[in-house]
């Protein structure tokens, strides 16, 4: 796979797929040999992320329990309560990769990759919410003009801005995501763009780096039958992504293991299938996660 991987990530600079920079060994006191991968670091960035989720498309045991969560917990597939709203070139180049990067391993025969997913929210004191129990969220998020129980005013979301990419104003170096081009937006007139972030940065976008969206949670309601709106809270994020886990081969092991779950689950939303399953569902889970805008 190794000559194969290098000419993807050769031919495709802004590849989502993890980078690997060296494989090393060293020997230690004793002579024992510890064997040791340099790989890419999908979060390496000034801003704090709040949220990370691990996608990979199947349902069957794809949740965290409430009680482990933590703001350092990686979630799953079933956690994500999110819908990513994007502009609309930005959204295309995403997954104009994404089919770049599935054919490739599907090519190579390769299953259980995951969409790692990195949420930076510019209102994150809305997060607590999250952690929370749903009568404590509440009672701690219900506001009034403003100010919420405690007394304390409520913060919304602070605002994301694109403009012209302007060299001179950010670091155009490769660096630690060595994600190549900035990436043009349909909203600045398909023009190279930076994401400003009032008070904060200005970043240099590139494909799953400084990705601004809107994300949009549906709220429950008791009873929705009657409601006459639907209702979404709406958070101003900055997204990092890429596909890790991408040297699981479909082997005489992982078939036996799809044979075995067919019997006990669904066998098309098993994490096991086929690499050409595997892909279409992953490419069709992620297009839920970041629909096309309907106008």
């Amino acid at each position: 796979m190794l000559p194969n991987y290098y000419d993807h990530v050769k031919e495709h600079e802004n590849t989502l797929i993890t980078k690997f920079f060296g494989l090393h060994r060293i020997k230690l006191r004793g002579g024992r040999k510890v064997r040791f991968v340099v790989m890419g670091n999908m979060f390496c960035t000034e801003l704090r992320i709040h949220r990370r989720y691990d996608l990979k498309g199947s349902t069957i045991g794809r949740c965290t329990s409430k009680e482990k969560i933590s703001q350092n917990t990686t979630l799953k597939d079933l956690d994500l309560s999110y819908e990513f709203h994007m502009d609309k070139l930005l959204r295309e180049s995403l997954f104009k990769q994404l089919a770049l990067d599935c054919m490739f391993l599907e090519s190579q025969g390769i299953i259980d990759y995951s969409l790692l997913l990195g949420l930076h929210f510019r209102a994150p004191e809305h997060l607590k919410a999250l952690l929370d129990t749903p009568d404590a969220s509440i009672q701690e998020n219900s506001s009034v003009d403003g100010v919420n129980s405690q007394g304390e005013p409520v913060i919304p979301p602070k605002g994301l801005l694109l403009v012209t990419h302007e060299p001179s104003s950010v670091d155009t170096a490769p660096g630690p995501h060595i994600r190549g081009s900035t990436l043009r937006a349909y909203s600045v007139g398909q023009k190279e763009v930076d994401l400003i972030l009032p008070g904060t940065a200005r970043l240099r976008v590139q494909l799953g780096v400084h990705m601004p969206a809107q994300a949009n949670r549906k709220l429950s309601q008791d009873e929705p039958e009657s409601a006459e709106v639907e209702l979404f809270e709406v958070y101003d994020v900055v997204l990092y992504m890429g596909i890790i886990d991408i040297l699981q081969e479909y082997n005489l092991k992982k078939k036996a293991e799809h044979a075995y779950k067919s019997l006990h689950f669904d066998p098309l939303q098993i994490s096991v299938v086929e690499p050409k399953l595997y892909a279409k569902r992953f490419i069709n889970f992620l297009e839920k996660v970041f629909p096309a805008d309907r106008n």
